[in-house]
């Protein structure tokens, strides 16, 4: 997975602030995760091919986080695309969308497919080509999901000594790749993990702005490869965390703590904050394993 973080900031866009926009390449797709105004230029920047992408997660519907949405499909159709979009998003978003489409006479000239959620518990998006999205139900002001993505189990190493070794016949070759014991030539039963060895772990991103601190969400991101998580404020504005429904830097934290993750990213800073580097130093007092967010950011794992 290479993870790219096109925008990370919070609320207005600035001349080198932009919004929440990130892009996930697994081996088989480029998901488009968030769409804040301005994504389709930060897209250009990072020299993608606009193709490329045949689903957008949308996290919420405030301003930051989907409002480039109209504008990039606009340049879908202006390019002519033919290729199915899908869009994931909150209850709303079809109509929002649709409306300045039918204002503007601009239909798209390629299927344009909404897949609206309400739903408050987690809940599979995708499931093909080896990688499978979820929701993450958060606590936000509006009705707001995070997203896991996660790649599908591998199967089973054949190891090709052993298995010669042992004269397994290549009709249980598939039963190896299981992880099933199989039977030899003598009519003897061998154990998987003596002809097998572990596959790569399926490797995990999670997405996680705009919340509040919450926990619920600990045991469905146990684990993961690498957490985004939304640090709007540091300590000295917990009190306006509580009441917009936003994260500290340490809360974060503690949510990387509790769910074991291995990485820890932080991003959608409040623009009140000039020194970002307060965030890691606040976040690291609980979580060691941190990077700060910016435009432009990439990291593969």
């Amino acid at each position: 997975m290479k993870l790219t973080i096109l925008g990370c900031h919070s609320a207005t866009p600035h001349a080198n602030k932009a919004p929440t926009a990130q892009l996930l390449a697994t081996k088989k797709h480029l998901f488009l995760i968030d769409c804040g105004e301005g994504t389709q230029v930060l897209l250009r920047k990072e020299k993608v091919k606009f193709a490329h992408i045949k689903h957008i997660f949308i996290s919420h519907l405030h301003g930051d986080h989907f409002y480039g949405l109209p504008g990039l499909i606009s340049t879908f159709r202006l390019l002519g695309r033919e290729a199915p979009l899908h869009i994931y998003g909150p209850k709303g978003i079809k109509d929002a969308i649709t409306l300045l489409l039918k204002l503007a006479n601009s239909w798209t000239n390629y299927p344009l497919h909404f897949h609206e959620l309400t739903q408050k518990s987690s809940v599979c998006l995708l499931a093909e080509d080896e990688i499978e999205v979820h929701t993450i139900p958060l606590k936000h002001r509006v009705y707001t999901n995070g997203f896991l993505f996660r790649e599908t189990p591998k199967d089973r190493k054949i190891n090709a000594e052993t298995v010669e070794q042992h004269q397994i016949d290549q009709s249980q070759m598939r039963n190896l790749k299981e992880g099933k014991d199989v039977v030899d030539a003598q009519g003897n039963s061998i154990a998987n993990q003596k002809l097998t060895h572990d596959p790569r772990p399926p490797k995990s991103y999670a997405f996680c702005s705009d919340t509040a601190y919450h926990p619920e969400m600990i045991d469905q991101i146990h684990q993961v490869d690498v957490l985004y998580h939304e640090a709007t404020f540091l300590n000295d504005h917990q009190e306006l965390a509580q009441k917009t429904l936003h994260s500290t830097a340490q809360q974060a934290a503690q949510i990387a703590k509790d769910a074991h993750v291995k990485h820890l990213i932080l991003g959608h800073y409040s623009s009140r904050y000039k020194d970002l580097t307060q965030f890691q130093s606040e976040a690291a007092e609980i979580f060691p394993h941190i990077d700060l967010a910016y435009d432009g950011y990439s990291l593969e794992f």
